[in-house]
């Protein structure tokens, strides 16, 4: 009798995909820098490094060398500005829980690849009532090296046992798309804070989950179009120096 062939997997971003928060992740960003004396203008730099650890976005806006404990005590300051001014915001992507319930019954495997800590994935996921829809939750304390690398959706995949050419990431990030094709997996931009120009060649482009469904991911999947190469242009304009 012939085996059946193996799954399709779904890996979620968490920040921009599950919900809409970049401009609660911005603004805090800008809290923290006016109190630390920053022109820096958030919005920008989350536009190239959204997706990244805090710690490492901070890291790009002091001219010198920052020990590693005060960018820790700096990201913690962010966290907490973040938290207060997102309490009351939270809400799941349009079209979410549908999506993810439709998709289980289709038979794809799900993961969560988020660059996120334990308490900040649970104080959305938990709150949200995600957690039920995910086989796998891969974070920041997951993996060695956060986007643009490839661990988070390596893992992921790993963890799923689902190849990685049988994976679809939803990013909505520069970053995030960068660590799908790093990891060889295709991917579909959210486009909750960029435009369809900004992202490289993902299979499709949606503004929430309500413009797409179970069937057709797969069907794009199906098409076995090449992962493309990771854009070495982006690369340079956005993180090289990291």
């Amino acid at each position: 009798m012939p085996s059946s062939p193996l799954p399709y997997a779904l890996i979620f971003d968490m920040d921009g995909v599950l919900i809409d928060n970049t401009p609660y992740q911005a603004k805090a960003f800008q809290l923290l820098f006016r109190d630390l004396g920053l022109t820096t203008n958030a919005r920008q730099l989350l536009k190239r490094l959204n997706g990244m650890p805090a710690t490492n976005i901070l890291k790009t806006v002091f001219t010198g060398p920052v020990p590693k404990k005060q960018l820790e005590e700096y990201a913690a300051q962010r966290e907490f500005l973040y938290r207060v001014l997102y309490w009351d915001k939270r809400r799941q992507t349009p079209g979410l829980s549908v999506f993810l319930r439709a998709a289980r019954a289709a038979g794809f495997r799900l993961g969560l690849g988020t660059g996120s800590a334990p308490e900040t994935i649970g104080y959305i996921i938990d709150h949200l009532d995600l957690r039920q829809y995910f086989d796998v939750v891969v974070g920041k304390d997951d993996v060695d090296k956060g986007k643009p690398h490839a661990d988070t959706f390596t893992a992921a995949a790993h963890k799923l046992g689902v190849p990685p050419e049988r994976c679809v990431v939803f990013e909505d990030a520069v970053l995030g798309e960068q660590a799908a094709y790093k990891a060889r997996m295709r991917c579909i931009a959210v486009l909750s804070s960029l435009k369809a120009r900004d992202f490289q060649a993902p299979l499709r482009v949606i503004k929430d989950f309500t413009e797409i469904t179970p069937e057709q991911v797969r069907e794009l999947l199906a098409q076995h179009s090449p992962v493309p190469k990771p854009s070495k242009e982006r690369a340079k304009r956005n993180y090289m120096k990291l």
